[in-house]
């Protein structure tokens, strides 16, 4: 999914803002996915509400990944390619609440993300970020 993995590279740089979907401008890690839906696929399937950055924590319910399961397509955590939403668990015992995108596989693994402080980046899939991945997804066929 090449088309998927350019239109990420298109926001690198972005500033960090919670709660943006802005290219260029600001965006947090769903803000991020959000924009590259736009691009690729079209209308946003769903709309977000507001949130805080430590939603979901408190109630331990997995919001993140259940909008994942509604609007993605589930694949095995092993089947990794290029352009796949991979969903992290930031901590042991909490909820899945970070994202970003699978850029490059096997020997220099990368994947795109904006995090607080950095804004969007392309960063090594290290194994400590690697150990954190809890479900990946791939986008909708385009109609």
């Amino acid at each position: 999914m090449s088309d998927v993995v350019d239109a990420a590279r298109g926001w690198l740089g972005t500033p960090y803002v919670h709660q943006a979907s802005c290219r260029g401008a600001g965006c947090d890690c769903l803000g991020l996915l959000r924009g590259i839906w736009r691009e690729v696929i079209g209308e946003e399937p769903e709309v977000v509400p507001a949130y805080t950055a430590d939603w979901s924590e408190a109630s331990g319910h997995e919001r993140l990944w259940q909008a994942a399961l509604r609007n993605l397509v589930p694949k095995d955590l092993a089947e990794a390619a290029p352009g796949d939403v991979i969903l992290f668990r930031m901590r042991d015992g909490g909820v899945a609440k970070h994202l970003g995108l699978q850029a490059a596989i096997g020997h220099g693994a990368s994947f795109i993300h904006a995090y607080s402080g950095h804004g969007v980046v392309e960063s090594a899939l290290t194994p400590p970020w690697a150990r954190r991945i809890v479900a990946r997804f791939a986008f909708p066929e385009r109609q």
